[in-house]
């Protein structure tokens, strides 16, 4: 009778194991097809060490600390590429682009979590200027992507090329193509053609890996990924606007938040303020806030919030930029001046605090600027600058914009 027990037990049991494990099997063949993949693919042996690789990075809790910051906006992220009819697994370009951290920054000067290179950026609608970098802004930069990807997809008709020319251009997969004689994921990834450059070949694998990572059930139930990738509400972050000139650290303080924590969904923007030379502008806040900030937000007066300079004999728009450590153009616009020339005794709002300590996240890299001298002037030690930046070296260029946190 005991016997009888036992052997139903164990065929009830692996009768359960087979069911999950062919569930877990159509899973990953529906994340294939979706990308127009060849099934076949998910045997390509580099695919299946790429996807091992992340599983173990997955046991360290670094791997899940780099993406936390994420776990608020997620959400918005996904419901907009469902939205937009692009396959689920494009959400997993982002992670392997930039662990969907929305500062990061590349040698090659691409910027934010979908690592857009300025051109690109502009080309598909986000501002690059003095006050903001859209391509780090979360919702903004995920609407270009999206641009990017369809339009790419129209012109390739399957989804993994799309993604590939995102990472290596349209002009050199439509060549892959021709070389080839084939459009075969396989075949364009043979290694000894090298239709495609190596970075390719490995990002498309990388995609793919994430992709099927998040339909291995056990994986998931015994890590922190469930946890970060499948937040249930797309209502996490929402908009509101604020006027010209107000300061971010303000509005965190109306809402109990840290102005850090606010920052982090606002990476897009240079400074602690709003710019000037708009008539107001988009942020980000929790979606949990927004009833706080109906309640207590009320603007307030510029000269109130920021220091006030009054024009002595011999100062000029350059030196008090010099003084205060900030551009020239950023008091002119904040003072809305149409002209460099001053009158003694002129009244400038400089958008600096009380204290004339200057508040921003950016620099960008002047002549004979070093990676040294930009920590002392900003006050932060050399390795924290280093790993704001993902710098493994000291080596900066002019033009390059580091982060910076006063």
């Amino acid at each position: 009778m005991k016997k009888l027990f036992l052997l139903f037990i164990l065929s009830a049991t692996l009768g359960f194991a087979d069911l999950t494990f062919d569930t877990c099997i159509n899973s990953k063949m529906a994340v294939l097809e979706s990308l127009d993949i060849d099934p076949r693919f998910i045997n390509d042996p580099k695919l299946m060490k790429i996807e091992s690789d992340y599983k173990k990075r997955a046991k360290k809790a670094h791997f899940f600390k780099a993406m936390k910051h994420a776990y608020t906006f997620i959400p918005a992220i996904k419901e907009m590429i469902t939205s937009a009819g692009i396959p689920s697994s494009i959400l997993y370009l982002a992670m392997a682009e930039s662990n969907f951290k929305t500062r990061a920054y590349s040698k090659m000067r691409a910027s934010g979590m979908w690592q857009f290179m300025p051109y690109t950026g502009k080309l598909f609608g986000l501002k690059i200027n003095q006050y903001v970098d859209e391509r780090r802004d979360l919702i903004k930069s995920t609407a270009a992507a999206i641009k990017y990807l369809k339009h790419s997809q129209r012109r390739f008709k399957k989804w993994y090329l799309s993604a590939m020319s995102y990472n290596c251009g349209p002009g050199r997969v439509a060549r892959a193509i021709r070389r080839a004689g084939t459009d075969d994921l396989a075949t364009l990834l043979n290694p000894r053609k090298k239709y495609l450059p190596q970075e390719t070949r490995t990002y498309i694998r990388k995609i793919v890996a994430l992709a099927l990572m998040s339909q291995d059930e056990e994986f998931m139930i015994n890590t922190e990924f469930d946890y970060l990738m499948n937040r249930g509400s797309a209502y996490s972050i929402t908009t509101i606007k604020l006027p010209s000139g107000e300061r971010l650290s303000r509005v965190a303080k109306m809402l109990d938040m840290k102005t850090l924590e606010l920052k982090k969904l606002n990476r897009q923007l240079k400074y602690d303020f709003i710019p000037p030379t708009a008539e107001g502008y988009e942020i980000y806040i929790p979606y949990i806030k927004l009833a706080a900030f109906k309640e207590r937000y009320e603007p307030e007066n510029l000269n109130k919030i920021y220091l006030v300079h009054t024009v002595k004999k011999g100062d000029s728009l350059v030196n008090i930029g010099k003084k205060y450590r900030i551009p020239y153009k950023v008091i002119k616009d904040f003072n809305k001046l149409k002209r460099n020339t001053l009158s003694l005794r002129q009244k400038l709002i400089i958008p600096i605090n009380k204290s004339g300590k200057v508040q921003r996240e950016s620099y960008m890299v002047r002549k004979g600027d070093s990676l040294a001298s930009v920590s002392k002037k900003f006050r932060i030690s050399l390795n924290h600058l280093k790993k704001l930046n993902s710098l493994t070296t000291n080596r900066i260029n002019i033009g390059d914009r580091l982060i910076v946190i006063d």
